[in-house]
């Protein structure tokens, strides 16, 4: 009997699969995408590839078996030749990914930790507050010459500018009361709020208690505990729900200035933005270069005025830039 002729279909599988195996002489299908497709029994052949020059890659054999689907972006990006080199490479155990941070989620909608919320139902209440704002510039040359002598010794600049203003509330402590069902709370001590954002999201303001009666070694060892437990989560209640005034400093991130949002339960948040070389002029008209800040104070209108925003502010403008050496006694 004559030979059976070959399976036509077999025949022409081959033919194909030379076709996607080889094109120009150079192959377009990766090795893995070939491994996963043997695995998971795809045709090779009725798959599209997303690589370079239609170049079949491991994604395209795991959409086809649906167990993943390849990133639409990537099909439409022209690649640079470098880049196309690297992805002609046979691919390599892909490493688990890294955490991406909620901002990088585009498109996706990412729910709100418990902080976030807390903050949000916060920053709401502060909205119905009525709030007036002042600003200030104040002269930090002598407060950056004494940070330079006693930063060895552990002192921080939030240490020093929360003593400042705790000893200025000394003399104004209207500007540490609050707002309470028609009248107004004065409170006897001084306890310094201060903003610190959180990883993942939100903030949270440990609270420097009794700001004004701490020396400014023990306020800056103080400040740095509350801060690392901050960023563990291991803050206790009272130590980050009891400040009677806030501080809001981005100058560290090169602000110039800025609003703050009035936290609950006080009358004033001071926003503090950086400390900057400014060319001015002194009362006889001569130039000079001066280090200066620019402050911002976020107060309740119906506890405190304007008066009396203007007049802390100046009082704590005049102990930074004539008589900072008292923050250290």
């Amino acid at each position: 009997a004559p030979a059976a002729p070959a399976p036509v279909a077999a025949t022409a599988s081959a033919g194909l699969q030379q076709n996607v195996s080889r094109q120009n002489g150079r192959s377009v299908v990766s090795p893995r995408a070939r491994k996963l497709a043997k695995e998971f029994k795809v045709d090779l052949n009725s798959i599209k590839g997303s690589g370079p020059n239609g170049r079949i890659v491991a994604e395209d054999v795991e959409a086809a078996a649906g167990k993943a689907q390849p990133a639409p972006v990537q099909q439409q990006v022209t690649v640079p030749a470098a880049a196309a080199a690297a992805a002609a490479a046979p691919a390599a155990a892909k490493p688990a990914p890294a955490p991406v941070p909620a901002v990088a989620l585009s498109g996706n909608r990412v729910p709100m930790n418990a902080l976030q919320n807390a903050v949000v139902r916060n920053m709401e209440a502060s909205l119905s507050v009525p709030c007036f704002r002042v600003g200030y510039t104040i002269t930090t040359d002598n407060l950056d010459k004494l940070y330079k002598q006693i930063k060895s010794k552990g002192v921080t600049m939030t240490a020093m500018l929360a003593k400042a203003v705790a000893v200025t509330l000394q003399k104004h402590p209207l500007l540490n009361a609050c707002y309470v069902e028609s009248g107004i709370q004065h409170r006897a001590d001084i306890n310094v709020a201060v903003a610190v954002a959180m990883e993942g999201g939100g903030l949270i303001t440990p609270v420097l208690q009794n700001a004004d009666r701490l020396d400014i070694y023990s306020l800056s060892r103080t400040w740095k505990d509350l801060v690392d437990r901050a960023r563990t989560k291991q803050l206790k209640p009272d130590e980050y729900s009891t400040g009677t005034f806030t501080l809001s400093n981005l100058g560290m991130f090169g602000v110039d200035k800025f609003d703050a949002i009035l936290p609950p339960n006080q009358g004033s948040i001071l926003a503090i933005g950086s400390s900057r070389p400014q060319v001015v002029a002194n009362e006889e008209g001569l130039m000079g270069v001066k280090r200066q800040m620019q402050v911002n104070i976020t107060c309740d209108h119906r506890v405190i005025y304007g008066a009396d925003a203007a007049s802390f502010l100046k009082d704590l403008a005049k102990l930074i830039e004539t008589n900072p050496q008292s923050l250290t006694l």
